[in-house]
């Protein structure tokens, strides 16, 4: 999803649907942090599996809006970007 899987989620993506999941999983990874949530915690809570929110986090899988929808209602928080997302333009 990232043209520098190292700098995941802290770099922007040039892709917007890449850049809207890096959005979601920062929020998310927030979330678990400020909640002291474990993978295992976040998935029995939410219903989606720990694999799926494992990759969401580390950029491996782009999240269906059901997987969303959950793990919005588990943590409380508003997952989805609220901004519009902007996309730079690649440098050639």
């Amino acid at each position: 999803m990232t043209h520098d899987p190292e700098a995941w989620p802290d770099v922007a993506s040039l892709d917007p649907g890449a850049e809207a999941v890096r959005q979601i999983a920062r929020q998310l990874a927030r979330a678990m942090d400020d909640r002291r949530l474990s993978l295992r915690a976040a998935a029995a809570g939410s219903g989606v599996n720990r694999q799926a929110i494992a990759d969401l986090l580390a950029g491996k899988s782009w999240p269906d809006v059901a997987t969303i929808a959950r793990l919005s209602a588990f943590t409380g928080i508003h997952l989805w970007p609220t901004e519009p997302v902007l996309v730079r333009k690649r440098e050639q």
